[in-house]
């Protein structure tokens, strides 16, 4: 065995290491910059574990997910005397500066913070004197205005990375298209790096739609769905209310399921996520708050009752189930009106008015404060002030933030338009979902609905437009084409989105030039 698989195997316990985690722990090792795609449940942490115990000097995890934060601390204590403690908001100031003397004084080797702790200057500073050999940015795609999950909080990674004195960056990420890809590596100032993209494939994981015109039948089928699967399973709905009026009708029918929400509290959200992991619950509804950082290996089916947001979200959501590798199922309940409520939710991103009234307040006598009291002078959230607070340092200027924030509302409404595609495709989901992310797979793939009932119709490439080249258009600029359906060309523009072109029209009026 070399270094790697004997940490991996006496450390960790894993007989085998998959598909790009030696590669990026490889490149981690040699001292370069690493940008790691790997789908859920594949082993991002693996490769930071890993990689941690084998060079010198203590490693820096920048994650949002406090649950994983928690679980991690506690998976590594179990694993290894080298040391792991978490900071963030809900840890006290005490606690807080002990983890930040012990990893000071090389007694700790893996140090959790959420993203929001490093605007602290006095936590920053204690970071700088325990140099630091590993900065994780764990979630990565929050960095990106492209990502389906942009955090303002990421955003001075990059600044915090030169600020510790340039640790080697491991950024890793589950959902990640190419645009997206290559914003991660600018925002945070990455050298040369590797990227790594595998394992979006998940063939034990059984895809499949269902159609519904009118809303009732749909919710009866999702009961009767969820009666008949084995325990136990995720229900991801769009809205709180929603979700406690599943959780409860599941309830009614003999099902132990549960309720989850940024509305709850907080102890009731790990009151079931505890109840969860310990398989006394057997179903949790949810919106999207719930999943992220919950690693349970034996779901065995992910239910949606109403689209993603974006292919991205879906693939990270649908995800979550079969981890252990064991056949699972994910079903998405599809009616075309739920996308209203996407499209609404797209239109509902920051909005020039708010920029303006921002930049206005910062301007005059309230230049000096803080979110909270600009966020009760203009009665929005302090979150979403923190949030248009980023835009505008970010973008240098308002106008500048306003007319990024455009480009972004088109480009998240072209991935609802993606979302629709796949509910609605006609062939091979797994193929669409997979050369989604850039990846190429050939169908039929034998598991899902469509493959399953002969309706795969094998996509001709063109030679003119091959997957993978670079092509201009005049009104979107340059993009990358993904593949070719149904005579239509699927084209992801850098800032233009996703986009389906007919063939025909294309190739009669030169729509498309070809980029070296």
């Amino acid at each position: 065995m070399d270094r790697i698989e004997r940490v991996a195997r006496e450390t960790f316990g894993w007989t085998e290491l998959r598909p790009g985690q030696r590669e990026a722990i490889e490149a981690v090792l040699s001292g370069r910059d690493t940008l790691a795609v790997l789908a859920t449940g594949a082993g991002k942490s693996a490769i930071y574990q890993v990689a941690a115990l084998l060079v010198d000097g203590p490693t820096v995890v920048v994650s949002p997910l406090l649950a994983l934060q928690r679980d991690q601390v506690n998976a590594l204590d179990e694993a290894t005397d080298e040391g792991a403690a978490h900071v963030n908001a809900a840890v006290g100031a005490r606690e807080r500066d002990r983890a930040l003397r012990d990893l000071r004084r090389d007694r700790l080797e893996f140090l959790f913070l959420a993203p929001e702790q490093l605007a602290n200057e006095e936590v920053l500073a204690q970071l700088r004197r325990a140099e630091p050999s590993l900065m994780v940015v764990d979630e990565a795609h929050c960095v990106s205005e492209w990502g389906h999950d942009f955090r303002p909080d990421y955003l001075r990674l990059g600044e915090v990375a030169e600020a510790l004195g340039r640790p080697t960056v491991l950024a890793l990420t589950a959902t990640a298209a190419p645009p997206v890809r290559d914003e991660i590596v600018e925002r945070l100032g990455m050298r040369d790096p590797a990227v790594v993209v595998r394992g979006f494939d998940r063939p034990n994981l059984w895809l499949g739609v269902e159609r519904f015109r009118d809303a009732q039948r749909k919710h009866a089928r999702l009961l009767e769905w969820v009666r008949e699967a084995e325990p136990g399973g995720i229900v991801y709905t769009a809205t709180r209310r929603d979700a406690d009026r599943i959780a409860a009708d599941l309830a009614e029918q003999g099902q132990r399921a549960c309720a989850y929400h940024a509305g709850m509290g907080k102890k009731a959200r790990i009151a079931v996520e505890r109840e969860f992991m310990e398989d006394r619950a057997d179903v949790v509804v949810a919106t999207v708050a719930f999943g992220m950082g919950i690693d349970k290996p034996n779901v065995r089916w992910v239910l949606h009752a109403s689209v993603s947001e974006s292919v991205d979200s879906y693939w990270q959501e649908a995800g979550r189930a079969g981890r252990d590798g064991d056949a699972a199922r994910a079903l998405l309940l599809y009616r075309p009106e739920d996308l209203g409520l996407r499209r609404f939710f797209v239109s509902g991103t920051i909005g020039a008015d708010h920029l303006r009234a921002v930049d206005d307040l910062l301007r005059g006598p309230a230049a000096k404060a803080d979110a909270d009291a600009l966020a009760a002078r203009l009665k929005l959230s302090p979150r979403r002030v923190r949030a248009i607070l980023g835009r505008l340092d970010d973008a240098g200027g308002v106008e500048a933030a306003v007319e990024r924030e455009q480009r972004r509302r088109d480009f998240d409404r072209t991935r609802v338009e993606m979302i629709r595609a796949y509910a609605e495709h006609g062939s091979c989901r797994r193929e669409f979902s997979v050369s989604y992310f850039g990846e190429p797979f050939q169908g039929p793939c034998g598991n899902c609905d469509n493959c399953e009932a002969g309706r795969y119709a094998e996509s001709e490439e063109v030679d003119t437009y091959p997957a993978g080249s670079r092509v201009r258009h005049d009104r979107w600029g340059e993009g990358t084409v993904q593949r070719t359906e149904d005579s239509r060309l699927v084209v992801l523009f850098d800032e233009g989105g996703y986009r389906m072109l007919e063939l025909e029209l294309v190739e009669a009026g030169g729509l498309l030039e070809a980029v070296a």
